[in-house]
């Protein structure tokens, strides 16, 4: 439920079961047998899939488009009457971005603007960017992000042109730079022959990027402190996307996140480029001003610890609940399987911290967080953009906390809107009650009296 490919799968909108431990696949025969029984599945066999209860049906069900039923339509507008905290989406395209708007979604609370690099259509820009990794100084580097500036610019215009009206956070790159370094001989000669230097060229620069731990490495705003340009270069994509929509008659409002941010002075730093390149972009497009909001990604114990100082200059925190949960547990996301089993069996644990928010640990952190923000910045928006944004008790948490919108993959925002709605309900029944029994023990004392 809660591994990188289900939570791609889930992203894309694709049905997925993962951890099906018993499940033998055999290339060579192109079977899949499940252990301890009789059935062998062979290609060209008809399954239908349930991703959220984990059954296997060995036959075609009828399916059906949620979307299109009326009577989920009325439901949802019932919903929507109730709801006081808002539900954005996390998206990955511009096509994420059309459908989490179809299902509610009320702008996009995490787009990753690196996943223009995989998958259809990526195959120009992820060329650019590998140019960028592996060029040698500033000048081959700024030459190679030039190019990649117009793939980068043309995406995030198509996103906020999608959510025309409604916030888009754009959190700027993410992952370690390894991750875009081709691995096989064939294309690194391609590479190679692209930069005019030699295979073994490219393959030592790759070397060179080797990391121990890189999803505690040069990653986040890390890669923007030792390389600015490449910062300035997808905030000027930000800003002059916003702008050449504004003079088509459009409303963007555009908000940039630094992600894996852990002090103040991280965020000063990149806010200096951001400042410096807005100045620019004004001048160029002659225009006054760009409206947009600055903030960062919380997924860093030290950042909910240091949140007065970095409300300083956030105007908002979106808390990556996956990697707080890591940071703060020990526990890799990736790597949990060999051992949750029997956490949740031997009730070590009471649930899988990864599917729903650790309210007693993780939970701690965040409302400290949500409380030393705002106590420097009253106005201070907050969300979450983990996967736990589409939990419904991870969603009542949020509310409770006083979080401004919790966001989640685009096929989960109906469940999103009705635990908000719900949690809505039930604090106003409390309420509600709380103020009955005070009033009955007012008539009380006055009886007596």
């Amino acid at each position: 439920m809660t591994s990188h490919a289900a939570l791609v799968a889930r992203g894309w909108g694709k049905c997925c079961i993962v951890g099906a431990g018993k499940l033998h696949v055999d290339a060579a025969y192109k079977t899949a047998k499940v252990e301890g029984s009789d059935i062998v599945l062979k290609e060209g066999d008809v399954v239908t899939l349930n991703g959220t209860r984990g059954n296997v049906y060995q036959t075609a069900l009828k399916l059906m488009d949620a979307t299109e039923n009326p009577r989920f339509k009325t439901f949802m507008n019932i919903v929507d009457k109730h709801r006081t905290m808002g539900v954005r989406t996390n998206a990955d395209s511009p096509a994420d971005a059309k459908i989490a708007r179809d299902y509610g979604a009320e702008g996009i609370g995490l787009f990753r603007t690196e996943h223009m690099f995989y998958g259809e259509g990526s195959e120009k820009p992820l060329e650019a960017l590998r140019k960028m990794i592996l060029s040698d100084g500033l000048e081959e580097r700024v030459k190679a992000l030039d190019e990649l500036f117009v793939y980068v610019k043309k995406d995030i215009k198509a996103t906020l042109l999608a959510m025309d009206t409604l916030p888009v956070t754009f959190r700027l790159l993410d992952p370690p730079l390894h991750e875009f370094v081709p691995q096989n001989p064939e294309k690194q000669a391609e590479l190679a022959r692209s930069l005019n230097i030699s295979a073994e060229a490219v393959a030592k620069r790759g070397e060179a990027l080797h990391e121990s731990n890189p999803m505690m490495g040069h990653r986040g705003v890390r890669l923007g402190v030792t390389y600015p340009e490449v910062s300035a270069m997808q905030i000027r994509a930000i800003f002059e996307a916003a702008v050449e929509l504004i003079k088509e008659g459009k409303k963007p409002r555009p908000e940039i996140m630094v992600p894996v941010t852990c002090e103040v002075a991280e965020l000063d730093f990149t806010k200096k480029i951001a400042d410096r390149v807005y100045a620019e972009v004004c001048k160029k497009f002659n225009i006054k001003s760009i409206s947009y909001l600055y903030g960062t990604m919380i997924e860093i114990p030290r950042a909910c610890l240091l949140a007065d100082r970095m409300a300083k200059t956030a105007q908002f925190f979106s808390f990556g609940t996956n990697d707080l949960t890591q940071m703060s547990f020990g526990f890799s996301r990736d790597d949990i399987g060999g051992f949750m089993n029997e956490y949740l069996d031997q009730k070590i644990l009471a649930a899988d911290p990864f599917q729903t928010i650790d309210q007693t640990g993780v939970g701690q952190l965040i409302e400290m967080a949500v409380t030393k923000g705002r106590a420097t910045r009253k106005d201070l928006k907050v969300g979450i953009c983990g996967e736990q944004g589409g939990d419904p008790a991870s969603v009542e948490f949020c509310f409770k906390t006083g979080l401004t919108y919790v966001s989640c993959s685009p096929f989960r925002v109906p469940i999103a809107r009705l635990a908000a709605a719900q949690s809505a309900i039930r604090a106003k029944k409390n309420k509600l009650q709380k103020k009955s029994v005070k009033t009955k023990t007012k008539s009380r004392k006055m009886a007596y009296a």
